[in-house]
């Protein structure tokens, strides 16, 4: 058995099953889940008559590149929405089968742990995926923790010289999950010269990069950085993105990875033995998703109707304001976060997930103590519902 195996934290869900496992939820309201980013807006029907008008597919083996068909489509989508010059669907572009185990697998593929002190830079709060892919692949990780008065921004800057010099990899995840912190052209300008000087790989994680509320204002990808800061090659980078959150399709486990050619052709060739290659049926399916914007502008107008209701009802009571971009809420608390979640279940039967969970603690600080997570992703009365609710606690339990 691999000891490894047993440093892995259980997962944020699990943790909180067990905090509300003796906790009876009110009977006589009906349960409103806010806790799995898990989006519950339609799946666009013209997605899934693709998908089932191409099921005979199923007799074929599909390959691990990907269809230049479905490769092309991507590299379309990603040079229309992040402005880039070039992009090489044959080199530069690589679907994979939903971004969690592309990003556990990029981190098998670059980790060197045969290196003394190998080093995976991860913000904090993060996504469980990062942590439970670095303690496999053998490297240890370094957490940074944004300033909640700097709207959860992490200074790069505090990172010496010694921790970059170990890094192999670098996790940037934005539009942030939990916070919503989207990198700043700034942020990455910064990363990209000390990845230069220290050669490890910058990887974002920009799965909530279409869900965004100023259509004029849109999320700062890594790639479109490396067009702007004179990386055109997008020389040790790359970017993860899906159709789970764009699209409302988690189930379809449809993503890809695209930067770095000299990087993806080295995944490429772990991905073959990996036996990973995303069925004929989906790609076609992903063909059609990637080729359209009215839905996913659809689905951003959906969120920015429940954001602009539930923020109205909760921000007299309690400390949150809208997030840079995605479907989460991240409050600060004056109580417990794990009681504020035992509390809200058993008085408002709403769930809402502890924020330390998402963390770790660092020099004796969990970063997201006395923070909740609360995902958006129910109907916009369901929404609105929970956070009548919310706010009804708050009142009750506000001294």
């Amino acid at each position: 058995m691999n000891p490894s195996i047993n440093e892995l934290h259980p997962y944020p869900f699990e943790k909180l099953a067990k905090l509300l496992a003796d906790i009876t939820p009110n009977k006589d309201l009906e349960l409103i889940k806010l806790t799995i980013g898990e989006p519950q807006h339609p799946a666009p029907q013209f997605v899934l008559d693709t998908l089932t008008q191409n099921l005979d597919k199923v007799s074929k083996y599909p390959g691990t590149k990907g269809t230049p068909e479905l490769r092309q489509s991507i590299a379309n989508w990603a040079s229309k929405r992040f402005q880039l010059s070039q992009l090489d669907p044959d080199t530069q572009v690589l679907p994979v089968t939903g971004t969690r185990e592309a990003l556990f697998a990029i981190t098998q593929t670059l980790v060197d742990s045969t290196k003394p002190n190998a080093t995976v830079i991860s913000p904090n709060p993060f996504y469980q995926i990062y942590e439970g892919a670095t303690i496999l692949a053998g490297a240890k990780l370094h957490f940074l923790a944004g300033n909640p008065e700097q709207n959860y921004k992490i200074d790069y800057t505090d990172i010496s010289d010694e921790v970059w010099q170990d890094t192999q990899i670098l996790f940037t995840c934005s539009p942030n999950n939990p916070n919503g912190y989207v990198t700043t052209l700034e942020d990455y300008e910064f990363l990209l010269k000390k990845s230069a000087e220290f050669d490890f790989t910058i990887i974002a994680d920009e799965c909530y990069s279409e869900i965004y509320f100023d259509e004029n204002t849109k999320p700062t990808g890594l790639l479109e950085a490396c067009q702007r800061l004179d990386n055109p090659e997008y020389k040790n980078c790359l970017v993860f993105h899906s159709l789970s959150k764009r699209s409302n399709l988690p189930g379809l486990r449809s993503g890809f990875v695209a930067g770095d050619a000299g990087i993806l052709a080295s995944f490429l060739l772990y991905r073959t033995y990996h036996g990973c290659a995303m069925a004929l049926q989906t790609q076609i399916a992903s063909i059609s998703a990637w080729n359209d914007e009215e839905h996913v502008l659809e689905n951003r107008n959906l969120y920015r109707e429940k954001f602009e209701q539930v923020l109205e009802i909760l921000t007299p009571v309690m400390k949150v304001s809208k997030p840079d971009a995605g479907f989460y809420l991240w409050p600060q608390l004056d109580m417990d976060d794990e009681v504020f979640c035992q509390k809200l279940y058993q008085e408002e039967a709403v769930l809402v997930l502890p924020g330390r969970y998402l963390a770790r603690e660092v020099e004796g600080i969990n970063p997201a103590k006395n923070h909740v997570r609360m995902a958006l992703v129910a109907t916009t009365q369901d929404c609105v519902e929970a956070a009548s609710r919310i706010k009804r606690f708050m009142l009750k339990h506000t001294k």
